[in-house]
């Protein structure tokens, strides 16, 4: 077996930094060597409970390691990558790419002067629900695609300490649900079906009462007359279908691939029906999403390790990452202002 790849994880601000720890700790192709954090208790506890290093200083924590892992607030994921890539460490960065454009675009030039490793962090290009379903779109089994429907969120706004965290703080965040979750909803889309030509978008803090939307609707036009809703919530408390693709030859259902409905699905989460396919009924597929069977967000880990080992490509770009962001900060340039945007 060749060496492993020394990976730092920069910042356990984001949760999702403990699933990646246990991912690099459990990989044969990376070793967590070290934790950097400007909360140094964090850092320190992170540190401890993982059983590495905790360094407080960052120019030498990027000496101890080969990459890193940035869970760090989303205002700071710039200047983290900037010192990284001037490092020459690569990069996996947690969603969302950055709080505006001018953060993605430093984002974008310090990996291409720098000709680092970037992956964006996207997890549900990984699960195999999500390649099962873009089979049946490419392989027309459903037609000529004229609705989508995504639907992303959770219910931990209705706890009473959701308020406190640090990404329902627009300066820290850049944004509310719409950002947070609805990110997953816009690289799907991008992923299956591009960048859209328009958008046009409402959203709401009636409900939780935050300085940022707690739920969020756009409605992106694409070419050839496809429509696409996203919808976004802190304040699900339960769901079933979370992805809907309707065709003039089939439709096709997927549940169980957010946390509103993850728990209360037991089976049956990818469904589909086809006018070629004889009989009138659902076809109920036989995958499993990779949220229902675990470690979810462990896969970006997972697979960011083997693009070190190996040299691949990375599932999500540079590009991917910052097409994402455009298509949330649009929605929320059209809910603010009522008025269409235009992509391009």
């Amino acid at each position: 077996m060749s060496k492993k790849n020394r990976v730092a994880i920069l910042s356990f601000a984001h949760y999702h930094a403990n699933f990646w720890a246990e991912a690099f700790k459990a990989s044969n192709t990376t070793d967590l060597v070290t934790i950097w954090d400007d909360d140094h208790a964090r850092g320190r506890d992170a540190a401890h409970r993982f059983g590495v290093r905790f360094e407080p200083d960052l120019a030498r924590a990027l000496l101890l390691c080969d990459a890193v892992a940035i869970c760090a607030k989303t205002i700071q994921h710039p200047e983290l990558v900037e010192s990284a890539a001037a490092a020459g460490k690569a990069v996996l960065c947690e969603k969302p790419m950055a709080a505006d454009l001018a953060g993605a675009d430093r984002i974008a030039a310090a990996v291409a002067g720098s000709g680092i490793l970037y992956m964006q962090s996207f997890p549900k290009r990984l699960d195999p629900v999500s390649h099962r379903l873009r089979e049946l779109i490419s392989n027309g089994e459903l037609g000529r695609i004229h609705l989508v429907r995504v639907r992303h969120g959770h219910g931990y706004g209705l706890q009473d300490d959701f308020r406190e965290r640090w990404y329902v703080d627009p300066r820290l965040a850049g944004g509310g649900a719409l950002l947070d979750e609805g990110v997953h909803g816009a690289d799907l889309l991008n992923w299956l079906f591009g960048l859209p030509e328009s958008v046009i978008a409402t959203t709401s803090r009636a409900t939780l009462r935050l300085t940022v939307e707690d739920s969020g609707l756009a409605v992106f036009s694409y070419a050839g007359g496809m429509t696409a809703e996203l919808v976004a919530s802190f304040a699900f408390t339960a769901a079933d279908s979370s992805i809907e693709i309707y065709g003039t030859q089939g439709t096709a259902l997927v549940s169980g691939v957010d946390l509103a409905s993850r728990d209360i699905t037991p089976a049956g989460f990818l469904r589909s029906y086809s006018e070629t396919g004889g009989d009138k009924a659902w076809r109920v597929h036989d995958v499993v999403p990779q949220f229902k069977i675990g470690q979810f967000h462990h896969q970006n880990a997972l697979t960011f390790g083997l693009c070190l080992a190996t040299g691949a490509l990375p599932p999500a770009s540079v590009a991917e990452g910052r097409a994402a962001l455009l298509m949330i900060l649009k929605a929320y340039a059209a809910a603010e202002s009522g008025q269409r945007q235009q992509f391009g």
